[in-house]
């Protein structure tokens, strides 16, 4: 399994904005190291099944947010990140993956109040109402 196992052509984002959420929150997991080389664009293109353009966009878009240089001919490297900006992300992906359950459970006919119970006895706090 890759960081980019989650890219959906389907998906009403664009490709290169997939790319680039996968890769801030593989840096804002650990998953990434500073100084660590992206793959290069054409590898990923192949790898993804996309226009090496679209992988460009991804990685020019990280590099104008600070979290990747692009050194020519030589390729994309992780850039250090502040702890507030790996925080910013982390909020960002649960936010996401919050969003995403509700858009599933929804699918599926369950309400906010049987999530709510499901998460509570998941993590272990009661609810009392």
């Amino acid at each position: 399994m890759t960081m980019f196992d989650e890219i959906d052509p389907r998906s009403p984002t664009p490709l290169y904005e997939q790319i680039a959420a996968r890769i801030r929150v593989a840096v804002a997991a650990g998953d990434l190291a500073a100084g660590e080389a992206l793959p290069s664009v054409r590898k990923l293109a192949r790898e993804l099944r996309v226009n090496p353009a679209t992988v460009v966009q991804a990685y020019r878009d990280l590099a104008a947010d600070g979290f990747v240089e692009m050194r020519h001919g030589q390729g994309t490297f992780i850039q250090e990140v502040s702890p507030f900006l790996r925080d910013e992300e982390r909020a960002t992906r649960a936010q996401e993956l919050v969003r995403k359950l509700l858009i599933d459970a929804a699918r599926l006919g369950i309400g906010a109040d049987e999530i709510a119970r499901a998460f509570h006895a998941e993590i272990g706090v009661e609810i009392h109402e």
